[in-house]
């Protein structure tokens, strides 16, 4: 394990200007609104189980595609965050308490959608002592007893002001993928993620492995909010010393005009290089276009992901 070093600042980031004229969204970025059946069936299940999903929440722009081929990013421990990330259209509040059933509704509408692979999410609980942390841990075992052969990947806070014991609760639950995401390059944190701290984010990922070294880890970054390329790829080699294994990256999309606004649009060429220089640096796994979310594909890629594992190790 390479040891992590305090990130590079000699790349000072843009700071945010509200004053600048938004740019026009390109034809890239464009999706159609979703009406399949399958996505009215997913729609339906999720709606009956009273779940929430992120995917609605943050008003992912792939909602349509996933939910027409049955795929979901659950999203537990409520609709309210106690964080106020800028980029974030999760409502920021005084969340209301755990609901005691939901990792059984969660397992139930795994085996009802019947996911090959789940991704489970949640918003910051800093009003919680573990940060909800064991809520984790108990969905991830009832997904695990109802539906043995789907892999489950979590998104997690950072547990900024937990004890040690939660992040280990967590790992303990044995999760195939454990994501936490950066979301940007150290020098925005103040603005895009104010409640947040980047090297804590970085040391939470690599003590994943120095639990588990088995688990896969992964973390993604947005683009398009004034971040330099230098200060991109300063961020990869960051997560590679934390031993990363799976990296994504998206554009950035401004929910609503209070939100950060969008600095650019960067163009496909540009995600493709910056796909090569990340499989350059080592990374297993790397997604990188306009629409690349978390959990984009999640499935998918978690399953190319562990065969080069095992096709490395001598077992495929």
């Amino acid at each position: 394990m390479r040891d992590l070093k305090l990130p590079d600042q000699r790349h000072p980031e843009k700071a945010h200007r509200p004053d600048q004229e938004q740019p026009k969204k390109p034809s890239w970025i464009r999706v159609k609104a979703p009406t399949s059946e399958g996505y009215k069936q997913t729609r339906d299940i999720l709606k009956s189980k009273k779940l929430v999903t992120v995917c609605e929440e943050a008003g992912c722009p792939n909602v349509g595609e996933c939910w027409s081929a049955g795929h979901a990013t659950m999203m537990i421990m409520g609709e309210i965050c106690t964080r106020g990330c800028t980029f974030c259209n999760v409502a920021t509040g005084k969340p209301q308490s755990l609901d005691a059933f939901e990792p059984g509704k969660v397992a139930h509408a795994v085996a009802e959608l019947g996911l090959k692979h789940v991704v489970i999410t949640s918003v910051d609980r800093d009003d919680l002592e573990d940060g909800g942390a064991e809520h984790f841990a108990q969905t991830i075992r009832a997904v695990r007893h109802r539906s043995p052969q789907t892999t489950i990947e979590i998104l997690t806070p950072d547990f900024l002001k937990c004890p040690p014991s939660a992040l280990e609760k967590v790992v303990e639950a044995r999760p195939d993928v454990f994501n936490h995401n950066l979301e940007t390059v150290p020098g925005l944190y103040l603005e895009v993620r104010p409640g947040a701290r980047y090297f804590h984010s970085l040391r939470l990922l690599q003590k994943v492995k120095e639990l588990d070294p088995t688990m896969f880890t992964k973390s993604g970054i947005m683009v398009g909010l004034g971040e330099t390329r230098a200060g991109v790829l300063q961020v990869m080699d960051d997560m590679r010393a934390a031993d990363v294994d799976f990296l994504t990256i998206g554009q950035y999309l401004q929910p609503t005009p209070k939100h950060h606004r969008v600095d650019r649009f960067v163009t496909p060429d540009e995600f493709k290089s910056y796909e090569d220089a990340a499989y350059g640096k080592g990374f297993g796994m790397v997604s990188a276009t306009p629409l690349t979310r978390s959990s984009y594909h999640a499935g998918d890629d978690f399953a190319r992901l562990r065969a080069a594992r095992m096709e490395k190790l001598g077992q495929g």
